[in-house]
């Protein structure tokens, strides 16, 4: 039984979005300088590495990962091994606005996943509120004029970020499963070590495809490490904490509605680096998405 949307649990699922905007943006940064689905995995092995004094229990024969396997494989794949690869990909030819945009379909993603293949019953008011949010986050993308909308094309990127998406709805409604040794379940490290350990063979194996097919070589130096050192402890480690434990508490149909403040964030810190003040509009689509959260997580 899931339970009400706390001021705690808000904030926990509110981090998240703002890490996975930075995310985005340094994703951006760096993709002439690294391959997208290696930038992936050497993104995962440094925060296993970071895990490993931490939750290093979980690798042992008796600790209940290797008995369920067959559940974190699943999770690492889903979780580590597709989402974050394709959001590369996506970055690699598509616009960030459009990669927003196909982003911030993961609330009704989420909506439909859950009621076509885990049985859950969607609401009136959670499609209510994942429309609201929808429409701040349009309203964002748009800068406050909708004909920007109309000039949208889909490109190779953009199938890339739906596919990210799908992953990653699926991800969320396993996650919230309650199917996983208990010891492992209540340490959150050894429970993120133990997907990560698995999506490490799933991002290597898609790694070494990459670079099968011609990968450009990496451009090693200290805007790389920078890079990889916030993308292994903020969008991985602290992100997955956080979201993992909040959508625990309220599920992923309230949980969902949280991903649309990513575009919100996303505009927040192109405008800090662009030296640009926020517009009228930032906040009326704060409103909306904001409103959509508390419409859709209400009883």
């Amino acid at each position: 039984m899931h339970q009400r949307l706390t001021f705690q649990t808000a904030l926990l699922l509110t981090l998240p979005p703002l890490l996975w905007a930075g995310n985005a943006v340094v994703g951006r940064l760096v993709h002439t300088l690294v391959p997208p689905v290696t930038l992936n995995f050497i993104r995962w092995a440094l925060a296993f590495a970071i895990l490993l004094p931490l939750a290093g229990w979980v690798l042992k024969r008796n600790s209940g990962l290797w008995s369920h396997w067959r559940r974190f494989a699943l999770l690492g794949l889903l979780g580590v091994g597709l989402y974050n690869a394709l959001q590369y990909m996506a970055l690699q030819t598509s616009t960030p606005i459009n990669v927003t945009l196909v982003g911030a379909s993961l609330p009704m993603c989420m909506l439909a996943v859950g009621g076509l293949f885990f049985g859950a019953t969607v609401t009136r008011r959670q499609v209510l509120g994942a429309l609201l949010s929808l429409a701040g986050v349009l309203l964002v993308l748009s800068r406050g004029e909708w004909q920007q909308l109309l000039g949208l094309r889909l490109v190779l990127g953009d199938i890339f970020m739906l596919l990210a998406t799908l992953s990653w709805a699926f991800y969320s409604w396993q996650l919230s499963q309650p199917k996983d040794p208990p010891a492992i379940r209540a340490d959150w490290a050894a429970f993120l070590l133990a997907q990560i350990t698995f999506g490490l063979l799933w991002s290597g194996a898609m790694t070494a495809a990459e670079w099968g097919l011609g990968a450009a070589p990496i451009q090693w130096g200290w805007p790389l490490a920078a890079a990889l050192a916030y993308v292994a402890i903020g969008p991985a480690i602290l992100a997955y904490r956080c979201w993992g434990a909040g959508l625990q508490r309220v599920g992923p149909n309230v949980a969902g509605g949280f991903i649309n403040l990513t575009p919100l964030f996303a505009t927040v810190l192109s405008a800090a680096f662009l030296g640009e003040w926020p517009h009228l509009y930032h906040g009326l689509a704060f409103v909306l998405i904001v409103g959509g959260i508390v419409v859709s997580s209400k009883r």
